[in-house]
């Protein structure tokens, strides 16, 4: 079927082309245009399905209505909840959202983000990977970028996330307060500034116990064979852990799955902590005691930071990290 276009509406509602994409663009008003005349180009573009092309649109105006979203791993459900917001908040606004799986790949980041900047994207939002920020912030000069989750020291680009050093230190001090001595703390990727401010937070806790010679950092990556094969590991090991601390809710998973295996029960022979919010947290047996990140806030905020920046708000700049909030649950018990 071919395509409907301003100039097939014109010939068969036999208004001009100008009048036609007047009134489809909104612009009726400041023309003048009848309500009548209006009524019947509005009528037929619904009927036939007429679509205005977005790169014409953005030829005319200079904006193209598409956001670029750069996440590490759609199917990770925490960047997956992140996804959703964004998309939700940017339809909210008559934006479409154009999403790019980095893979936890410095490389693959800067092809999607070369590529969202060949759709002529109005901004960019990221959850970076790596440690340089200069694509970003050279990027950053001409369409703007708002990083989410993640952000880089020593760098200018907006970003919003959660306070995780916060979060860790509020989690480690529960488990320290239930008698816990030895606790492992398994760890997602090594350049995340969130798995630095976590790792930090545990470590601070230990020292302030007197515990930092017992301290147990392991792991690489926010994935579940993760979290599976370091606690086989730690569960093997001469020294096991009483409590394992987890630093996504994927790394809980593979723990869950180890302890299972181990023939142990939760909390009864070990105690279990997250780092994130799922909604499956609470369906498990026992319910998850975790850290719980305000995605929604996070979510929100990312776009209307971008917004600010698009439409040229000179205080537009933000550095923003939110709370966490610790929700205790059955997984841990006192010793």
């Amino acid at each position: 079927m071919k395509k409907e276009t301003i100039i097939s509406l014109s010939q068969r509602t036999g208004f001009s082309v100008s009048t036609v994409s007047r009134v489809l663009s909104g612009q009726a008003a400041d023309y003048r245009i009848s309500a009548k005349t209006i009524a019947l180009i509005e009528s037929e573009a619904k009927r036939c399905g007429y679509t205005p092309s977005l790169l014409a649109k953005g030829l005319r105006t200079n904006r193209t209505h598409t956001i670029g979203l750069v996440v590490p791993c759609i199917g990770n459900p925490y960047f997956a909840m992140i996804a959703s917001v964004v998309t939700a908040e940017a339809k909210r606004l008559g934006y479409t959202i154009i999403i790019v799986d980095s893979v936890e790949s410095e490389a693959d980041e800067q092809a999607g983000i070369r590529s969202l900047l060949s759709h002529k994207v109005d901004g960019i939002i990221v959850v970076p990977c790596g440690n340089d920020p200069s694509l970003l912030e050279s990027v950053n000069a001409a369409t703007p970028v708002v990083l989410i989750d993640r952000h880089y020291d020593n760098s200018e680009l907006s970003y919003v996330c959660t306070d995780n050093y916060q979060g860790s230190v509020e989690a480690v001090r529960y488990l320290v307060a239930c008698g816990h001595r030895d606790i492992l703390c398994i760890r997602g990727n090594l350049q995340s500034s969130p798995v630095k401010a976590r790792v930090k937070g545990y470590l601070d806790v230990l020292q302030d116990a007197g515990l930092t010679d017992r301290a147990m950092v392991r792991g690489a990556s926010f994935s579940v064979d993760n979290g599976y094969l370091e606690t086989k590991l730690a569960l093997s090991s001469g020294v096991r852990p009483t409590a394992i601390f987890a630093m996504s809710n994927t790394i809980l998973l593979g723990t869950i799955k180890a302890v299972r295996e181990s023939g142990l029960h939760v909390p009864e022979d070990i105690s279990l902590v997250s780092f994130d919010n799922s909604s499956y947290f609470d369906l498990l047996d026992p319910a998850i005691t975790h850290v719980s990140q305000p995605i929604n806030n996070m979510g929100t905020l990312a776009i209307k930071i971008l917004m600010g920046k698009i439409n040229g708000q000179s205080d537009a700049n933000a550095s923003i990290e939110l709370p966490a909030q610790f929700v205790i649950s059955a997984s841990v018990k006192r010793l």
